[in-house]
């Protein structure tokens, strides 16, 4: 038996349904796990003005209504989380603990918010005498709907074109990046600390595998399948968030090059150095575009390739981009929960290092291992000795501290010695490629913001202390992308593969580099 089969009453047809025929019920996100952006709702055209409830109850006054026409931002969230409440006790009974799949909950949990939106209109006419605009009701069903399967108050935030991150310092410190390089307050994001840590827990138990947010576990990453949420709770002063979007999920060196990141030249030389197999860490700062730029290096991956994925979390999206890459398996680790089991570990814990392991039974021809913080770089060296021109991402300030950023990491895993860790990195790893922000600071007060790549090095096993020898193959060119320097001889042989070698050593001569 169906959940509406087991209903005492059908639920109406949300395409026909006025409040409902603008909220984007074509099925675009219904592969969307809860808790994920951007919203499914789609804001009503401003033109419409049709107001529900026109017929007044017995005993209103005679009076024509007074039509208010709020933005969606002004919506009163205190009264969309009591009707979340609401519609959450009666889908619940609804549900009645039959099993049901994402979409249909979703479905049936529409007609619910409709339900206890359309009662709330008729008891606001009845109680002043005006109704809600429709304007005001879609929005107020969008917040039902956003607090019961979205991101709550970050929904709004995360569905603006101009946002980039979303940094809350507690409830009600919010500020917000915009694209365009200005940092900006942004509107409360709970009515409390307690109520923001409630709609933390909630995303992270919504999570596919549940991530647990406490005291016990103070800090929570999630993928947002749009955007990367970190916070904490209990070991910072306030329970703190910082949201970023990603922008750019399918993007190319081309789509860089015409956004000012790359120059033609060096989108060459690293389209190639990925068709050669080339092992390319890409570092820079928080927010300076890696993984916008690891995408679009990854893009250059042939078609026929088989892609292994390792992410914490996943955040790059391959395996999403069929049409570019048809086989890819994406890799996720899996915490685990509170409970030890013999060897000392989390219970049902899955760590990278087994992902990578048995990755190799997978006939993988590329292994990508995004994210290096920590110990994964043991995953990173794993993935780069099997040759098969991995690709990582990694915090540093420049070029030359990458590679001792990653040599501590390997130390500090107790996996590697330095001796140890120099000579593997310095065998696997061939390229640095270093991302920088600049901002430039126009007459009219405007500041735009500008990502470049700033600096490639090429890296090559070197004697004596350092135990590794780095070329500046492109050289930092003041707030431009980097300008062609110093080929070393065995990356000629990138020609090959599509390298603009006569176009680089032109260049290089141009900047007074024999």
């Amino acid at each position: 038996m169906t959940v509406e089969e087991r209903l005492p009453i059908q639920p109406p047809e949300l395409a026909s349904v006025p409040l409902f025929s603008q909220f984007g019920l074509d099925g675009r996100m219904a592969s969307v796990r809860p808790g994920r952006v951007p919203s499914e709702f789609a804001l009503p055209p401003t033109s419409l003005r049709v107001v529900a409830g026109d017929e007044r109850p017995r005993g209103a006054k005679a009076a024509q209504p007074v039509l208010r026409s709020h933005a969606p931002s002004e919506v009163d969230w205190d009264q969309a989380a009591t009707l979340r409440a609401l519609a959450s006790k009666r889908l619940t009974a609804r549900l009645d603990g039959t099993p049901t799949d994402l979409e249909s909950r979703r479905q049936l949990g529409r007609a619910v918010i409709l339900e206890v939106v359309r009662e709330a209109t008729e008891a606001h006419f009845a109680v002043e005498g005006h109704a809600w605009t429709v304007e005001e009701q879609r929005a107020l069903a969008k917040a039902v709907f956003d607090l019961m399967f979205g991101l709550g108050r970050l929904q709004p935030l995360v569905d603006r074109d101009d946002v980039e991150d979303i940094l809350a310092v507690g409830h009600d410190q919010v500020f917000l990046n915009l694209v365009d390089g200005r940092k900006v307050p942004g509107p409360p994001v709970a009515s409390s600390d307690r109520e923001l840590v409630q709609l933390l827990q909630d995303l992270g138990a919504r999570n596919d595998p549940p991530r647990p947010f406490s005291e016990a576990h103070p800090a929570l990453h999630l993928n947002l399948e749009g955007a990367r949420l970190a916070a904490s709770m209990s070991v910072t002063q306030r329970p703190a968030l910082v949201l970023r979007r990603h922008r750019m999920v399918r993007v190319t060196l081309d789509d860089l090059v015409e956004l000012g990141t790359l120059t033609p030249v060096m989108a060459s030389f690293l389209a190639a150095a990925v068709r050669a197999r080339k092992s390319i860490v890409v570092s820079g700062s928080q927010g300076d575009g890696k993984t916008t730029l690891l995408r679009a290096l990854c893009a250059e991956i042939g078609p026929e390739e088989v892609i292994g994925v390792f992410e914490t979390e996943r955040e790059l999206g391959l395996e999403k981009l069929t049409d570019q890459h048809s086989v890819v398996f994406s890799w996720e680790e899996r915490p685990g929960s509170g409970e030890l089991g013999p060897d000392g570990k989390p219970v049902n814990q899955y760590s990278l290092y087994q992902a990578m392991r048995d990755s190799f039974r997978f006939i993988l021809s590329r292994q990508i291992t995004g994210e290096v913080r920590g110990a994964e770089v043991a995953q990173m060296i794993m993935a780069m000795e099997s040759g098969s021109g991995s690709m990582s991402t990694t915090h540093a300030e420049s070029a030359r501290q990458t590679m001792e950023k990653l040599i501590s990491c390997a130390v500090q895993s107790k996996e590697y010695t330095r001796e140890s860790a120099v000579m593997k990195l310095a065998r696997c790893v061939h390229l640095v490629v270093q991302m920088r922000t600049v901002y430039a600071h126009g007459k009219n007060g405007v500041t735009r913001k500008q990502r470049v790549v700033d600096e490639i090095l090429a890296v090559a096993p070197g004697e004596g202390v350092g135990g590794y020898a780095t070329t500046t193959v492109f050289r930092r060119n003041g707030d431009s992308p980097a300008a062609p320097h110093v080929l070393p001889d065995d990356l000629r042989d990138l020609a090959r593969f599509g390298f603009a070698l006569s176009q680089f050593i032109a260049d290089a001569h141009r900047g007074g580099v024999a």
